[in-house]
């Protein structure tokens, strides 16, 4: 079980289509600042997902640094 901080003001965005899943925490933030045009330091979640749809990986700031959650 994957515990991920949420609380009123957290938004989750969930990227539309396909996402190269060999992508690291750099890369997927690069996405979220690119594509997205968010900042993956905002306290947002950011979840991407997989061709065959069995990986999903999720973005996630903390106070210093970005973690990144695979499920």
């Amino acid at each position: 079980m994957m515990m991920l901080p949420t609380g009123t003001s957290v938004k989750i965005h969930i990227a539309a289509g396909v996402t190269d899943m060999r992508k690291g925490m750099d890369g997927l933030a690069m996405l979220v600042e690119g594509v997205l045009k968010e900042d993956p330091f905002s306290g947002h979640l950011f979840a991407f997902r997989g061709r065959k749809a069995n990986l999903i990986k999720i973005v996630c700031p903390s106070s210093e640094h970005l973690a990144l959650k695979a499920a």
